[in-house]
């Protein structure tokens, strides 16, 4: 499966507690976290959290006191075993297609994993070309 999805980043202090608060905003919402990463940088950390969801978030995490930067990312199913991330990020290469930023999980299952792309359009070609045949 091949999806657009979206990304907020958000800088939070490095302070038990702060991930929870943020995290609660989508609970709120009833919005599923499909993905998360996080950075600690001394004082602050970097939070991303990627959702499958066409609620426009930036508002709600904005009135709430986040800054946050809302990107696209692709989210794509792909076999639990081994080689298969290989085979994505040489298509992806082969097609001189950067990869951004890059997170996923895999549990015996198909794997989720969700990138940002120097071109999304042409990304999305490519996998649905590769991986829904």
């Amino acid at each position: 499966m091949i999806s657009i999805v979206k990304q907020y980043t958000v800088f939070l202090p490095n302070k038990p507690g702060a991930l929870h608060g943020f995290i609660e905003l989508f609970a709120k919402e009833q919005i599923n976290i499909i993905g998360i990463s996080s950075e600690i940088h001394d004082e602050s950390g970097i939070v991303k959290i990627a959702v499958d969801s066409d609620k426009k978030l930036s508002y709600i995490l904005t009135r709430a006191g986040f800054t946050t930067l809302e990107t696209t990312m692709i989210s794509i199913s792909l076999p639990d075993q081994p080689g298969e991330l290989i085979k994505l990020t040489k298509l992806l290469a082969e097609n001189e297609i950067n990869i951004t930023s890059i997170y996923g999980t895999a549990s015996n299952c198909p794997s989720r994993i969700l990138i940002n792309v120097s071109d999304i359009e042409k990304t999305i070609k490519i996998l649905k070309e590769t991986y829904q045949q």
